[in-house]
């Protein structure tokens, strides 16, 4: 015999609203499945735009295995490929928040279902459920946490948000394989014009579904299909407003309220957006001051110069924004310093495969990275000297740093002192 539901939530006369049903959480299901894949392909070309593959300096997720099946040579064309899908990614992500709480909204009876497993078959998809449901939880708040450089993961968010995806994109295909079919059906029950045309007074709850999402003993309608719909569409677009800007630039950065990189920089050559400060990552002034040197290693002795020498050699100019794994980027900032391609060649090593770049900042993660071929050889790759007209700013990287078109922001090593070309 079969228990008695518990009190409260698992009893199905607890969930009363008239508009909950199939054919409402099939239209915030169809935005999912829009935007969700797109989130998730944007995120894995994120990841492959450090080139892991280079080695653990470029990755922090060394035990990765098949997940890195399909890493290739990050490109540098189109310059701006990786300010498109890193603000892409950061901001669908965003936006896609209130469509995500209506759909949890509106299935929440599911989660409470009377005897939690029935059968083997059931089991199984009340575990897919578990795993989707709290994947994309897990992954939308990490992801907004790392927005806005709240780090209170217990490990590195590289690593949880990389195999966090994973596990929620597995449980999203089982997801859609099962029940694609029903949503096809329920948004098909309904017209969607027609629903945007019923006022309150003619709500009606949709008719009883197999899934129990609709109410057995549905209480007066509050708000119509068409409010629900419009208020989690005016949600979305007011966080696409407060946060595309940081993205887009121009004038809509004064709109990026939930940016946390200083939305008014200051002026000048140097005021636009930075990461972290030198004083933030633990630069010591002393190996920025007058002792400083730039080591450039490959074939032969170790050459070592010092920034007025830098300075005197033939420089040259690339137009570049600086883009950030956390969404906000710069507008093109003009650059001038020597090509790398053109010190790869000083070092002996005119057709270099790679490039290991330090920094005089403490050791950890990114204080170092490794550049490709591609990268190295690409006439806008910079070492840095100068940004906008004038000396780079101490936490712009001065003495010098890297620009890498197409390049995200922290691979952009600051404070260089060493440059290893290899073959």
């Amino acid at each position: 015999m079969q228990a008695p539901p518990p009190p409260g939530p698992f009893r199905p006369g607890f969930w009363r609203s008239p508009i909950r049903g199939p054919w409402l959480t099939s239209v915030f299901g169809l935005v999912l499945l829009v935007g969700i894949p797109l989130i998730f392909i944007t995120g894995m070309l994120s990841y492959a735009a450090y080139n892991p593959d280079l080695g653990p300096l470029n990755d922090q997720t060394p035990d990765k295995g098949l997940l890195g099946f399909y890493l290739f040579a990050w490109p540098t064309h189109p310059y701006w490929l990786y300010r498109l899908t890193q603000g892409v990614h950061v901001t669908l992500g965003v936006v896609l928040v209130p469509v995500l709480l209506a759909k949890l909204w509106s299935v929440i009876p599911k989660l409470f279902e009377w005897p939690p497993v029935r059968t083997v078959a059931h089991g199984l998809e009340r575990l897919s459920l578990l795993m989707l449901v709290g994947g994309v939880i897990f992954e939308f708040v990490t992801g907004i946490f790392n927005i806005q450089l709240f780090y209170v993961f217990p490990g590195s968010f590289y690593t949880l948000h990389f195999y966090g995806a994973w596990v929620f994109i597995a449980a999203f295909v089982v997801h859609v394989s099962i029940r694609l079919g029903r949503m096809t059906r329920a948004l098909r029950s309904r017209s969607l014009a027609a629903e945007l045309r019923t006022d309150l007074a003619h709500t009606r709850p949709e008719p009883p579904d197999p899934d129990g999402l609709v109410p057995v003993a549905p209480q007066a309608p509050t708000m119509t299909r068409r409010g629900a719909v419009g208020m989690v569409g005016a949600g979305s677009l007011l966080l696409l407003v407060v946060t595309a800007g940081q993205s887009i630039g121009g004038r809509l950065r004064e709109s990026a309220l939930l940016a946390p990189h200083n939305r008014d920089p200051g002026r000048g050559p140097n005021g636009f957006q930075i990461n972290k400060t030198a004083a933030a990552v633990g630069v010591d002034p002393a190996r920025i001051g007058p002792g400083w040197r730039l080591e450039v290693r490959g074939l032969g002795p170790p050459l070592v110069f010092t920034r007025g020498q830098l300075l005197v050699m033939r420089r040259h100019a690339a137009a570049l924004p600086i883009a950030c794994v956390e969404g906000w980027s710069t507008a093109d900032q003009h650059w001038t310093g020597l090509r790398l391609t053109d010190l790869a060649a000083m070092a002996g090593l005119p057709h270099a495969g790679s490039v290991l770049v330090e920094s005089v900042q403490p050791p950890g993660p990114y204080s170092s990275v490794v550049l490709r071929g591609n990268q190295i050889h690409d006439p806008r790759a910079l070492l840095a000297l100068r940004v906008n007209g004038a000396d780079l700013s101490v936490d712009h990287g001065f003495p010098a740093r890297i620009i890498v078109p197409a390049n995200p922001g922290v691979n952009n090593t600051k404070w260089v002192h060493r440059l290893i070309f290899r073959t």
